[in-house]
């Protein structure tokens, strides 16, 4: 091994500098990670910039201002990273790119933050692309974080236990509720595991969360197909842009 990384150095995920072992990030990239910790909301998980944005007291207690207004079907969601420039260095070349290394990788950081959701999970599903992305990227990288995760926990996967009845539209430039209108009704859960799910929490996956409409609408069908619970974790987060301020 020594006499392989001398002909080929280990090299950074990201920017490929030269780094001390295979698989890891340079200092420089590391440090442009932000992970997602305390504070964030305690049901969706989207990060607060500071404690006081969460509620004090009562029964909104640690509710960003969006689950105060009604809860989602999911229990939880958590996400390894904030959604930024450093995080986009690793997901944007997962997702485009035919980096399908950098599964593992971000699993383990998923695996660390989601280390309660990934504790209680029964089966791990992945948010389904549709066929037609799938077979243009020639992979799911929803499905690879599954896989991933799945072997760093020992629980069953299932990656096909969803799929889209219909393909949607880029969310990116849509606001919260024109996402929740343009996914609903467009997941089904397949009739071949909804004995597998029934009366199961199911953990499920994406690369990344933005407002949670993706995530509910597989919640409520998944839910509706007869599991106990659902519970969501992803590689990075986008802030809510209304949390960035005091």
């Amino acid at each position: 091994m020594r006499v392989l990384d001398t002909l080929l150095p280990p090299r950074c995920l990201a920017c490929e500098g030269e780094v001390q072992a295979q698989g890891a990030l340079c200092a420089a990239c590391f440090a442009g990670l932000t992970p997602i910790t305390a504070p964030c909301c305690d049901r969706c998980g989207v990060p607060f910039a500071h404690a006081g944005q969460a509620e004090a007291t009562g029964s909104a207690a640690g509710l960003c201002p969006r689950c105060r207004r009604g809860l989602p079907a999911f229990l939880s969601a958590r996400a390894a990273f904030r959604y930024d420039a450093g995080a986009k260095r690793l997901i944007l070349p997962f997702k485009h790119a035919d980096r399908t290394d950098l599964a593992m990788p971000l699993a383990r950081q998923m695996a660390r933050i989601g280390a309660p959701l990934l504790a209680r999970a029964e089966v791990i599903a992945p948010v389904p692309a549709h066929w037609r992305r799938v077979l243009q990227r020639r992979y799911d990288q929803a499905a690879l974080l599954a896989r991933a995760l799945g072997a760093l926990s020992a629980k069953p996967v299932l990656p096909d236990l969803l799929r889209r009845a219909r393909q949607t539209p880029p969310l990116a430039d849509k606001g919260a509720a024109e996402r929740a209108a343009t996914v609903a009704g467009a997941f089904v859960v397949s009739s071949r595991w909804r004995a597998a799910i029934a009366g199961r929490r199911v953990l499920l996956v994406d690369d990344v969360m933005t407002s949670g409409a993706t995530a509910e609408a597989c919640s409520l069908v998944l839910l509706g197909a007869g599991a106990s619970a659902v519970e969501v974790l992803a590689a990075a987060r986008v802030p809510d842009p209304r949390l960035r301020d005091a």
